[in-house]
């Protein structure tokens, strides 16, 4: 087996370009679903490439490098609206995941528990992809196309998450239900990213839901009947979650998992309409 460790970019896309490459960040998802298996083929890390880990903000974008681990993220100095990311990356597994995941992993992974893809999708977060080929920038709804699928071709990696300044005065907040506290995969998951109006009324409103779907999504019908509601008031109807399609598994059945996402989403909206920043 050949372990690459590339310095630049271009090394990496001409690694990718040769073919049967596997791209390792962190690796706390490849080696759990490797098992007792070795790995096999060109392993190609990415944690050496120069500019792919931190958070850095110009002319009102903000880029978080590829590589970044969780445990980055969290401890950031970042804006109220990113607090709902921020509580995500401490979900991500134990400490010492947090210290070795990334969140181009994460998503590159697509798992539909994914913990860091329902907070992003309330931030319009964008990824960016690169390649011998070139740059390309997608929206993160476009990006994870399904279970354990998204859009990269072979000969391309992910490169950083793109995310616009949250709006002023927003807050994120994040709501995860699993079998324990810590360490578990979520049986549902809500993010929220709410911003309060001068009468205290919900002006602008994002609410995303993971682990009950293929694909974690916003929920549009909730966004727009949050408007105008005071946070306390918000009531979750089953319309607002007709586009959810959760599994029935060890963790729980479809039905509880829709009860749960219900429960959550509300607590979510409340927290942060309490948090207003």
């Amino acid at each position: 087996m050949r372990y690459l460790t590339p310095r630049t970019l271009d090394d990496a896309y001409a690694h990718l370009a040769s073919g049967g490459v596997r791209i390792v960040a962190g690796g706390t998802d490849v080696f759990a679903a490797s098992g007792p298996r070795d790995l096999t083929g060109p392993i190609l890390d990415v944690t050496t490439v120069a500019g792919l880990r931190g958070i850095t903000r110009a002319d009102g974008q903000w880029r978080i490098g590829a590589a970044t681990r969780w445990a980055d993220l969290w401890k950031a100095d970042l804006p109220p609206g990113f607090h709902g990311l921020q509580a995500a990356a401490r979900e991500v597994g134990s400490l010492q995941i947090q210290n070795s995941g990334t969140v181009g992993g994460n998503l590159c992974n697509a798992s539909p528990a994914a913990d860091g893809v329902p907070p992003l999708l309330t931030l319009d977060a964008r990824v960016e992809i690169g390649s011998l080929r070139g740059r390309r920038v997608v929206p993160l709804e476009r990006f994870v196309t399904g279970v354990r699928e998204t859009g990269l071709a072979a000969d391309e990696m992910v490169t950083a998450v793109l995310l616009p300044d949250p709006p002023a005065g927003a807050v994120g907040r994040f709501e995860k239900l699993g079998a324990r506290r810590y360490m578990v995969i979520s049986i549902a998951m809500v993010a929220v990213l709410i911003g309060l109006g001068p009468d205290r009324r919900i002006a602008r409103a994002r609410v995303a839901v993971g682990a009950c779907s293929a694909v974690a999504q916003r929920l549009s019908g909730l966004e727009r009947a949050a408007i105008g509601a005071r946070p306390d008031a918000v009531r979750v109807d089953p319309d607002h979650l007709s586009g959810l399609s959760p599994i029935a598994d060890l963790r729980g059945s479809a039905e509880y998992r829709m009860e749960a996402v219900a429960e959550l989403c509300a607590r979510a909206i409340r927290a942060a309409g309490q948090a207003d920043g």
